[in-house]
């Protein structure tokens, strides 16, 4: 496959490769078609044959080319992979586009500091655990670093202390940086304000600009009810202290958090149950 990529990323090849589609074709008549020398023609023919993608045969004193379907086939079936998956719906690209047109509009809307004080984001997840289950899922570092990132990153570092004015420190990183040798995805930093054990979890998070200040502070609580079929997850996500360059963070809330507690819910399904985390057992993880 390379070599045909190749062979048809030439202006030149790619003419000769319309002409023969066509109809086959000898050297002389296809450079005077192209416009161009015979011995270059030539040489053009014979890249694509080698690659492929034209086949040729003597006839007289001419030797006529024409062009072969099957590796044409074969690269638009290649193509067309690639594009259903571009176009998948509900895939990472479609996650790309929305995000795009939406950091688009915040980024006209933030004109002044505080422009998104105020604005509060809800979402709710029913969990098949119970509430101690999900709880631990909430507090305790190992198991929070399987499912508080979007998609497309992973934790990088995570401090979680789950008891009243315990300290919270998050790192991203790219998902496909394994060995965190690339820049550092995003960071925050931010205090734990009330922890119920297996009822509430409230806490303070700000994310930082690339200069280590405050882009906006997020106020998240996590209220956990008992439902027949486990949990009823409700999360109540709400904004204040945002500045101008807050837009970019902002925009992605909707998407990324959700993209999180669905990861959540995945998580709590394959966690097996073993006895609950309690406040005091707060602890930090690295990779």
């Amino acid at each position: 496959m390379d070599e045909l990529l190749t062979a048809l990323a030439d202006p030149a090849r790619w003419r000769l490769v319309g002409l023969l589609a066509e109809r086959p074709r000898p050297v002389g008549v296809l450079a005077q078609l192209a416009e161009a020398r015979q011995p270059q023609t030539t040489k053009h023919l014979q890249t694509l044959e080698r690659a492929g993608v034209v086949t040729s045969q003597r006839t007289g004193q001419r030797r006529v080319y024409a062009l072969r379907s099957t590796p044409l086939r074969d690269l638009a079936a290649v193509l067309g992979r690639l594009a259903d998956a571009v176009d998948r719906v509900g895939g990472s690209h479609e996650t790309y586009d929305r995000y795009g047109h939406s950091v688009a509009g915040e980024r006209l809307a933030a004109q002044e500091a505080g422009w998104a004080d105020g604005r509060s984001f809800h979402f709710h997840r029913a969990l098949s655990e119970r509430p101690e289950q999900v709880w631990r899922l909430l507090t305790e570092p190992d198991l929070l670093a399987q499912w508080w990132t979007p998609d497309d990153l992973r934790i990088g570092e995570l401090v979680f202390e789950p008891l009243a004015g315990g300290r919270i420190v998050l790192e991203y990183r790219d998902s496909e940086d394994t060995d965190g040798s690339g820049p550092t995805a995003g960071y925050a930093e931010g205090t734990v304000d009330d922890a119920l054990p297996s009822e509430r979890l409230t806490y303070r998070l700000s994310p930082q600009l690339p200069d280590g200040s405050p882009a906006f502070t997020t106020h998240v609580t996590f209220d956990l009810r008992p439902a027949d079929t486990g949990t009823d997850l409700d999360v109540d996500y709400r904004i204040t202290h945002s500045t101008v360059d807050s837009a970019d963070f902002i925009a992605g809330i909707e998407i990324g958090f959700g993209q999180s507690l669905d990861k959540l819910t995945s998580t709590a399904t394959n966690t097996p149950p073993t006895g609950t985390t309690t406040p005091a057992q707060g602890k930090d993880i690295q990779s």
